[in-house]
């Protein structure tokens, strides 16, 4: 691919400028702004005033394709990849990203240069071109960009590919919004029903978690291996608003006389005790039927009678709860920790059984919805 592009994407060396406080600077893009859908995320873009010569040839052109080299993970492959279409006038602060720009585009059409990125990307296919220092997963630009090889279509084929791609992923953004409709209809459904967790207008018993739970357990510390018995679910398969997200699942292998610790039935609740400030605290009901692991850093928490699990997970992902969650939250940098013994000491009303049946009928019938 190195004959279709030019790279640039050097360090600024000082040419980052400083803070705009008008709302009229120069707006400024950079990796917190990339997501993993491959577009920008305009609403954080910051702007700044920046002070040296020439600074038209370095704005960003429609076209332009700027892909991640620096800050991936063992979870998530460095290289993500998003496509620059406007606002015109637009900075790239760019220490940790290389810039591909077309350079015939009557030959090559830049979107469909993006979109076999973006598909390599998803697919794990930068994983090759990485090199891990401190910490770090850093990308190749030169060495990728030279040797990944791009289908050759006609110009008029590559467009057609693109709009086709475009539309469907509008389908899929509409049905996105759709769904997060659905699950905030839920969320309004249970303050509805129950009122608010803090206030209690409805002036239902209040019980600290410790009294409804008849088992409380931490997962185990183990590792993953390849070929296990177990799934194997980490805190990363907690999604914030309360579900089970299963598509990066590892496996395990636990011994018999181990296995009652850590296995997850459904009707547990899962009770995510670490993780950075914003995200501790996430919970969901296990809800399938074949049984697997949890690690460490969840909590399983077993009801009594007098809570269906379905009520409790939606109660403590409430913001008022996250927010208590948050205000409790004890760790190191980028770490907060909330243990067994602080989660049972929270505060939780108790609503009429045939209330709580009634929710989780209204709930079953949005699921079957979604």
């Amino acid at each position: 691919m190195a004959k279709l592009v030019e790279i640039t994407g050097k360090a600024m060396s000082g040419e980052w400028g400083f803070d705009d406080e008008t709302g009229n600077g120069i707006p400024v893009l950079r990796t917190t702004n990339f997501t993993n859908e491959g577009v920008v995320d305009y609403k954080n873009v910051v702007t700044r005033t920046i002070i040296k010569k020439n600074i038209d040839e370095k704005y960003l052109r429609p076209g332009d394709v700027i892909i991640e080299k620096s800050g991936g993970s063992d979870k998530q492959p460095v290289g993500r990849v998003v496509y620059f279409n406007g606002p015109e006038k637009t900075y790239l602060f760019n220490n940790f990203t290389g810039l591909l720009r077309v350079k015939d585009q009557t030959l090559w059409f830049p979107k469909y240069i993006f979109y076999s990125l973006y598909g390599n990307y998803r697919r794990g296919g930068t994983r090759a071109f990485e090199n891990k220092t401190t910490g770090l997963h850093n990308l190749k630009v030169d060495d990728y960009v030279s040797r990944y090889e791009i289908t050759e279509l006609d110009h008029k084929k590559q467009i057609e590919v693109c709009e086709y791609l475009d539309k469907i992923y509008k389908v899929i953004k509409l049905r996105e919004e759709e769904l997060q409709k659905l699950d905030d209809l839920i969320k309004a459904r249970f303050v509805e029903m129950f009122g608010d967790p803090i206030l209690n207008p409805k002036g239902w018993e209040m019980v600290a978690v410790g009294d409804i739970v008849t088992d409380v357990r931490y997962g185990t510390s183990k590792p993953a291996v390849e070929g296990g018995k177990y799934p194997y679910l980490r805190m990363n398969n907690l999604t914030s608003d309360g579900h089970l997200d299963l598509k990066d699942l590892k496996y395990i292998d636990i011994s018999d006389d181990e296995i009652e610790k850590c296995v997850v039935r459904k009707g547990d609740v899962l009770f995510n005790r670490t993780n950075s400030i914003e995200l501790v605290g996430k919970t969901a009901v296990f809800d399938l039927p074949e049984d697997m692991v949890i690690a460490g850093y969840i909590i399983r928490v077993r009801l009594n009678e007098k809570l269906l699990p379905e009520i409790f997970s939606q109660y403590m992902n409430l913001e008022a709860i996250k927010s208590i969650l948050r205000g409790m939250a004890k760790g190191a940098v980028n770490q907060a920790n909330i243990n067994a013994q602080e989660l049972q000491s929270i505060k939780v009303y108790i609503p009429s059984m045939e209330l709580q049946n009634q929710f989780v009928e209204m709930k079953e019938q949005v699921d079957k919805s979604k």
